[in-house]
């Protein structure tokens, strides 16, 4: 009998070259399989498996991981504010992580021999399969043409085109990932660190001008409603951001940053929806959260973030971190107010019951309620005891 092979099947040129070379020059029975995180029409699903078969696939799959995408990852994200460096809202990382998932799963359902993937030896993402394939299907060959066979682009297309399947792989001068959390951009003139990224780089161009109000609910930390519509389906919600955003231009920068294997990267992206939704919530929890909760809060969703990206998502204390930061969630309601403009947006107010801001105790800058006037300069005092006895006894200190 042929063994079996699943291929992550994305349906681009390391992908499309591996379903056939396999099937035909090492004679496996192909399983293509498309992870959807979210980032695949319906019109790029259907030709995947048009094209899947024209390969040589034995059979084709799209496996839909889009809601577990978001109900274990993206809903994380948006309770620690995660942003890598401050930056990057973590797009390709965080899917590459679920589709390994959703691949590793199928290619056991089906007693796989083997797994193969398109990455190169010198990405991230080679780590986020192999590691996770490791684990969730120790027993599954994993098998990488393009790194071990160090693959050429052209080698690659004259190899498809002499065995009848023709397709457009045109190297084009950007290479885009497009998801649900957002699209990367390589290549051009990401490649000089002196340069930016010009207009006709970004897929989606500025459409609106002048400025929006833009109205954000959320319940529990959740997106909740758009502009006064609710929205149980929260992929729904993200993809109504997304488009309300991208009409300005929102979410656009660079990020530069250390891969997993020690070099240091920089990548361009576009991202309205997790730029809008992030900096929303994060502007609610300033009004509903404890100074406490925000600090604590912000030390592990940075490691959270850290531990996504450099693919040890499955390591045991994702999920302790997940549990603390749904936790602080319980009062994170209200909708938020921003204002749009092209290439940017501002915070501009809150409506919740749980703001603290709100409070019998007194107004900052105006007058207090809570305690007296003497209160407050004993207060003081206290407070300023380990400095008086400090430069009591260092005289000789200048400052």
């Amino acid at each position: 009998m042929k063994k079996k092979v699943v291929v992550a099947f994305s349906g681009g040129l390391d992908t499309s070259f591996t379903v056939m070379y396999l099937a035909k020059e090492k004679g496996y029975e192909v399983y293509a399989a498309c992870a959807n995180t979210g980032g695949f029409s319906e019109e790029q699903l259907k030709q995947n498996e048009e094209n899947a078969y024209k390969l040589g696939a034995t059979q084709y799959v799209t496996i839909d991981v889009t809601k577990e995408y978001y109900e274990k990852s993206l809903k994380y994200m948006v309770f620690g504010n995660v942003l890598r460096n401050g930056t990057y809202p973590i797009s390709v990382s965080s899917e590459r992580i679920f589709q390994a998932l959703a691949i590793a799963r199928y290619a056991n359902e089906i007693g796989a021999d083997a797994i193969a993937h398109g990455s190169t030896g010198a990405g991230n993402d080679q780590i986020r399969f192999d590691m996770t394939f490791l684990v969730l299907a120790p027993n599954v060959e994993i098998i990488t043409l393009t790194r071990d066979m160090a693959l050429s682009r052209d080698y690659e297309i004259n190899y498809l085109k002499e065995h009848g399947f023709e397709a457009d792989f045109t190297k084009l001068k950007y290479s885009y990932n497009v998801g649900l959390w957002g699209t990367s951009i390589c290549g051009g003139e990401i490649l000089d660190s002196t340069q930016g990224l010009p207009e006709s780089a970004y897929l989606k161009q500025v459409e609106k001008t002048g400025s929006e109000e833009l109205r954000l609910e959320f319940k529990n930390g959740e997106i909740h409603a758009v502009n006064g519509e609710v929205f149980e389906d929260k992929i729904a919600a993200i993809q109504k951001v997304e488009e309300i955003g991208a009409a300005y231009g929102i979410g656009r920068d660079m990020h530069v940053g250390d891969t997993i294997i020690g070099i240091k990267g920089r990548v361009g992206f576009e991202a309205a929806a997790p730029m809008l939704i992030i900096g929303a919530h994060r502007f609610l929890e300033k009004y509903t959260l404890s100074k406490w909760q925000q600090y604590w809060k912000d030390q592990v969703a940075n490691w959270y973030g850290m531990f996504l990206h450099e693919s040890q998502y499955l390591e045991p204390v994702m999920r302790d971190i997940e549990a603390m930061l749904q936790e602080s969630q319980r009062n994170v309601n209200g909708t938020v107010i921003l204002e749009l403009r092209p290439l940017s947006f501002s915070t501009v107010g809150v409506d919740s019951k749980d703001d603290l801001v709100k409070t019998k105790f007194g107004e900052y800058g105006e007058m207090q309620k809570g305690w007296t006037a003497e209160d407050a300069k004993g207060f003081i005092k206290v407070t300023s005891t380990p400095l008086r006895v400090y430069y009591t006894n260092h005289k000789d200190e200048e400052i």
